[in-house]
């Protein structure tokens, strides 16, 4: 490639002052590897260190590469070759030159000759005659080593930059195992989703349930299908979200995101596969499956057919997962198809995306808009609560956690009540507290149940251990429930928290509406409570409504609770941060159009909760959980400075740790130009060398303080750098370490957090921000990863990546400014037109949502809100036959299920009618079932092992 270097240049190379490299992308289209020999002049040079699958060649630290540099001059005269320097090197002084070959070892004869040079002298390139000189480095650090070299050759001046990665052992073990190639993606579906027409196999009996009420289906209407995929946006979306067509506006959305989830399910449909004889089960391997790429459990089905059948009439088989292991799924079909079955025979297969959680959202909707006031959906009037002051169980309470608990006490319905904070400020202890106080109120009586609902499965187990562990007032046994999906692994759940669970041979289920109707506190994820609707429980059963986490679910998730169960009287708080992460949604246009949002951040949008009336909303600012140096820049950057540090900062371990720079600043950024990489048919991107990194400095926090492998998290977006970096850990025993995505850390906190941000070339910028990937563009992706550190917060990355974002690039400038960088040079400051003031809660981050795509069904390692079960599974709903309302195989039923919040307080009403929901098969009129004290149909000694008593 020739260079004439003019800054006006398109080709100049971006080279700072006193001959300092500034970033060299090696996968930018100015790379010096893609230069056209036939493009250049009557001088050839050709360009060292050859790239390997696009990517510069590697070598262990330590060791020194050479390579040859060819200058060719292809005319019949000579040409003056004035001087080949090395214009810079980035690590300094790495890269020399020489006129001889490089010795091999110190007993090579030529070693005495040998010469290294950072430039050489002038000489005459005869005609048609080549010189050959050479180009070595001695690779010091793990990571990017490149350099620059200049040939003054006549007139010009050209250019060739080289390239080399050092690599560690640990570095090397992640290398790719096989070269990285573009899934296929198929055209269509070779499964009509909407035929009839295959053989049922036999289902997973222990994971299905008959509930008293199916859930409709809800099926998508042809027009829209047809619109969408046409690219058209619904009218009713375009007009934004009022009051008249809050239905219509969310499910729209809704249908967006379902279209978007069916088109993405295609990609892990299979031809031509075998499966091979397994006991009674046939076993097939589905790629990608350890990653959860799809996500498969027990209960989900698939359907087959032979690939040698093309024609439209041949026959399909509906199979039945059975089991799970590894990349494998265990499944059984109808006998004839096991009968014919033979390990050599092709098979065709088709997964279909489980739509059972969209229809529960469906449900909720439809609910809202016949029974919910103006109140919870637009809230506008004002209101007065009388407060009675509360003597705290909890004593370490600030002021305004106790005057929020007092509020909530004094609430009398709607609208909803929020407690809002950032990360650390004790939302989650002010529920705990004000449950406890409710549970303490109405101790010894029978009304008054509290549903408790957060976003994932963690954070719902969190609220069990807090209520049952606190040493303030004991919570009997039997009167704390904690509601489960079927679809969640037993394994999960800590067997100290089993005692509350209800579980048939390791499948969790929902009780009988008797026992649930006995429980004084329920907890749940926001999906699984429509269980407790399938199963009877009548809208406003429970007094209380506390909805943890709030800011992480879309509205229609938050609706599944408060629709189902809310009436006029039905107190709901909620709790969250709207500028922390919000929905995770799969289609771009749902979520940009409102589906993103959740229903906590809109309430912001009101008067009431805009303006901080202490009638509707209390803002929580003490921070206890991160030293006042990780809290600072959060603090600045997205809560107008109101954070206030009450954490002890000292904190002797971390404070001496021998690597820290600045012994009072436990914020460290380490600079690192790795490499992006692929393997195999995974399009998720890894780092093996900022993943060898990561292992290096939890090794040396380990080795030389007292933090545990429990106390170190880390963080990074991207699924196949999780797998990187756990398998490094592994091979070292420190499986301990928590490691993955922001989403999966959200609502907890470690002692001490690491970040891997992965990224290491400019390229894939655009298609990051485009696709949602990775933590550019997303500045609640940041929010919450820097707020998870307690007393110690490492970013690992190439700074300059970073430096792109202008939220970020504050992050690096902050470290820098404090003396806490560290690594490869550190870029020049951009020039970022930053706000950093915020209007509120609500203030516009024009954040995207997702990081790397989840899979599909996988919202999450521990993800409740969708209980994982929007999995890549046929919908049993509409294949299978019916269990009343079982979360992974409901049969289509009425369009909607209406009943009226006050028939839940006349004894002498019947079941719903046929209209509004249906009775299970047998059913009678019997209303004790609805009563609030019913008389018990079995004596509890005959429930379950897993039931609580």
């Amino acid at each position: 490639m020739l260079h004439n270097l003019d800054p006006d240049d398109d080709n100049y190379s971006v080279i700072g002052e006193e001959h300092k490299i500034g970033f060299l992308d090696y996968h930018s289209e100015m790379s010096a590897q893609d230069f056209d020999s036939n493009e250049e002049g009557p001088v050839i040079i050709s360009t060292p260190f050859a790239f390997v699958n696009g990517n510069p060649q590697c070598a262990p630290i330590g060791t020194k590469m050479s390579d040859t540099i060819t200058i060719r001059n292809t005319t019949p005269e000579s040409i003056e070759l004035w001087g080949v320097s090395i214009y810079s090197s980035n690590p300094d002084g790495c890269y020399t030159l020489s006129l001889t070959r490089p010795p091999r070892d110190e007993f090579d004869e030529e070693a005495g000759r040998y010469l290294e040079l950072t430039c050489l002298d002038d000489r005459v390139l005869q005609p048609n005659s080549t010189l050959t000189i050479w180009l070595s480095c001695k690779l010091q650090v793990i990571g990017l080593h490149c350099t620059v070299i200049h040939f003054d050759v006549g007139d010009d001046k050209i250019e060739r930059v080289g390239f080399l990665l050092g690599e560690d052992k640990i570095s090397q073990s992640l290398v790719s195992s096989r070269p990285y190639s573009r899934r296929p993606r198929k055209k269509a579906p070779f499964f009509d989703q909407y035929k009839e027409g295959f053989v049922p196999g036999p289902r997973v009996t222990k994971a299905t349930q008959n509930f008293k009420y199916s859930l409709p289906r809800f099926a998508i209407p042809e027009g829209v299908r047809q619109s969408v995929q046409r690219k058209e946006i619904p009218e009713v979306i375009l007009g934004g979200l009022n009051e008249d067509n809050y239905v219509d506006f969310f499910k729209n959305l809704l249908y967006l995101e379902e279209i978007h989830l069916e088109e993405e399910m295609r990609q892990y449909d299979m031809e031509c596969v075998t499966m091979s004889r397994r006991g009674k089960c046939l076993a097939l391997q589905v790629l990608g499956l350890a990653e959860k790429r799809p996500s498969l459990v027990t209960g989900d089905d698939i359907l087959v057919k032979f690939s040698r059948e093309d024609n439209a009439d041949a026959k399909r088989y509906q199979g039945w997962i059975h089991r799970v292991e590894a990349d494998e799924v265990f499944l059984k079909f109808a006998d004839e198809f096991h009968q014919s079955h033979q390990d050599s025979e092709l098979y065709d297969v088709s997964f279909k995306f489980n739509r059972v959680n969209l229809r529960r959202c469906y449900q909720a909707l439809k609910l809202a808009e016949a029974e919910l006031t103006k109140q919870f959906l637009f809230p506008s009037e004002q209101r007065f609560i009388d407060v009675t002051p509360v003597k705290p169980l909890n004593h370490s309470l600030n002021e305004e956690q106790l005057s929020s608990v007092e509020r909530i006490l004094a609430c009398k319905g709607a609208p909803p009540y929020v407690i809002h904070g950032p990360p650390g400020t004790g939302k989650t202890v002010t529920l705990v507290e004000a449950i406890l106080q409710l549970y303490k109120i109405t101790k010894g009586r029978r009304n008054a149940p509290i549903l408790v609902c957060a976003a994932s499965n963690s954070a719902a187990d969190h609220i069990l251990d807090r209520l049952v562990r606190n040493n303030m007032i004991s919570v009997k046994k039997n009167e704390i429930f904690r509601l489960n999906a079927p679809s969640r692994v037993y394994d999960d759940v800590q067997p100290e928290m089993l005692q509350f669970c209800f579980f048939d041979d390791m499948v969790f289920k929902c009780p009988p509406l008797n026992a649930l109707l006995r429980y004084k506190i329920i907890i749940s994820t926001y999906s699984s409570a429509s269980l407790l609707y399938a199963e009877g429980v009548r809208r406003g059963h429970f007094s209380h409504l506390f909805l943890d986490e709030a800011g992480q679910a879309s509205e229609p998730e938050i609706m599944i609770s408060i629709a189902n169960f809310c009436s006029r009287e039905t107190v709901v708080v909620l709790a969250g941060d709207p500028v922390q992460l919000g929905p995770v949604v799969y289609s771009k246009d749902a979520e940009s159009f409102g589906l993103g949002k959740s229903y906590l951040e809109r309430l912001f949008e009101c008067d009431p909760y805009v303006n901080g009336d202490e009638n509707f909303v209390t803002k929580l600012v003490r921070n206890y959980r991160c030293h006042s140096a990780i809290l600072k820049l959060p603090s600045e950057l997205f809560y107008k400075g109101e954070l206030m540090a009450f954490k002890e900062d000292r904190d002797t371990s971390l404070s001496d740790w021998r690597d820290l720079p600045c012994k009072d600043f436990p914020v460290l950024y380490v600079g690192i130009q790795g490499c992006d990489e692929r393997e195999g048919n995974n399009p998720s991107w890894f780092n093996r060398f900022e993943a060898s990194k990561v292992v290096e400095i939890i090794s040396r926090l380990s080795g030389s303080t007292d933090v545990t492998e429990e106390d170190i998290g880390v963080i990074t977006p991207y699924r196949q750098q999780v797998a990187k970096i756990k398998e490094a850990l592994q091979a070292i025993g420190m499986e301990g370490v928590k490691v993955g995505s922001v989403e999966q850390f959200q609502g907890q906190e470690r002692r001490v957090i690491i970040i891997s941000t992965v990224r290491s070339t400019v390229k894939h910028n655009e298609f990051d921000s485009r696709h949602n990937l990775g933590f550019l563009t997303n500045p609640k992706r940041l929010n919450v990863s820097v707020t998870r550190a307690k007393s110690l917060l490492v970013i690992v990355g190439n700074p300059y990546i970073i430096t792109k974002d202008p939220y970020w690039d504050k992050l690096l400038r902050y470290c820098s400014d404090n003396n806490s960088y560290q690594g490869c040079m550190l870029p020049p400051p951009e020039k970022h037109k930053l706000s950093i003031s915020h209007a509120g809660p609500a203030s516009q981050l024009n954040a995207h949502q997702v990081t790397e795509q989840p899979p599909l069904g996988d919202w999450g390692e521990d993800s409740g809100r969708f209980e994982n079960s929007p999995k890549p599974a046929v919908d049993s709903g509409e294949w299978g036959e019916d269990s009343g309302g079982f979360e992974n195989s409901p049969k289509p039923a009425a369009e909607s299920v209406d009943w009226d919040e006050d028939s839940w307080r006349n004894e002498d009403l019947p079941i719903p009618t046929p209209e509004t929901g249906y009775p299970c098969e047998g059913e009678t009129s019997d209303s004790s079932r609805y009563r609030k004290d019913p008389t018990p149909c079995f004596d509890e000694s005959q429930w379950s092992d897993g039931w609580t008593s």
